[in-house]
């Protein structure tokens, strides 16, 4: 299936939408160094669950052992493809595709971008199967936003994620 990615809102408005973001992802950030760092923790694992997740799911975790844990960690680390280091990782009890590309955006934010459904919205695709295709399908389009806005791949998730709250926000108001 191809999507057709089209940014809702003008891209003037990326820096200002990021900027209004107020999602701490600094914690998620270092234990995306502490993996690089050689520690394939499940303690790093789950500070990143617990920032993508909000908190919601996170039994599923311990049904993965340290062993798996570690493995995964250190095989999506060392990866030489996205859809690689994305299929390990969801490999995991607790770690769908959503799950998967936030670890691998704290892990290597300048390469990975985190997709849910608020940035998907924000690019205008409302109907979808969530797997790797429409996950690399993604981090492509948004990379091309990246480079053509000159924004970080971090900066243009925030703006997109914002975007969509905001959005929700006034609807509710409404």
């Amino acid at each position: 299936m191809t999507y057709d990615f089209q940014l809702q809102f003008l891209p003037s408005e990326i820096g200002a939408l990021a900027k209004r973001y107020e999602d701490n992802d600094e914690k998620a950030l270092q234990a995306g160094k502490n993996i690089v760092g050689g520690q394939y923790t499940r303690e790093n694992l789950k500070t990143i669950f617990l920032w993508k997740t909000n908190g919601r799911g996170q039994s599923r975790l311990l049904r993965n052992t340290d062993a798996e844990i570690e493995d995964a960690l250190r095989l999506a680390d060392n990866a030489k493809t996205e859809r690689a280091a994305i299929a390990v990782l969801s490999g995991l009890d607790g770690v769908g595709v959503p799950v998967a590309s936030a670890i691998m955006t704290a892990v290597k934010p300048e390469v990975f971008t985190v997709i849910d459904f608020r940035a998907l919205e924000s690019l205008g695709v409302t109907s979808y199967t969530m797997g790797a295709d429409l996950y690399l399908a993604y981090l492509q389009a948004c990379r091309k936003l990246s480079s053509q806005n000159q924004v970080s791949l971090r900066a243009l998730d925030r703006a997109l994620w914002q975007w969509s709250n905001e959005r929700r926000s006034r609807r509710k108001e409404r």
